[in-house]
């Protein structure tokens, strides 16, 4: 699936199954929530606090979650992420084309 494809399937959704999106504001802030329920299962899997009894290890679910809500707060303001996305790989491209590679703290 295409970011494209993407973000027509959520707004397909929306329109079918969810009534209408969310108010922006209500969007980001679910998006917060989304991404400290995607650090939580981070800082359990990869960190140093371990998972409590029935905690799910759902990092896949948890990383869809905010892909998800970006999406939508993306259609609910007309931003095409294909565009977007292209242009911050070319931006970051041209500013960061030698700065890691040659980031003695990088060659371990």
């Amino acid at each position: 699936m295409t970011i494209k494809e993407a973000q027509e399937t959520v707004d397909k959704w929306i329109k079918e199954y969810g009534v209408r999106y969310f108010s922006e504001l209500t969007n980001m802030a679910i998006l917060t929530e989304e991404v400290g329920e995607l650090a939580r299962v981070m800082s359990r899997k990869y960190g140093d606090q371990s998972f409590k009894p029935g905690e799910k290890q759902n990092l896949g679910e948890e990383m869809a979650d905010v892909l998800w809500v970006l999406i939508c707060l993306a259609n609910q303001t007309g931003v095409d992420l294909t565009t977007e996305f292209a242009k911050s790989m070319e931006k970051k491209t041209k500013r960061d084309r030698l700065r890691h590679i040659e980031n003695p703290k990088l060659k371990a």
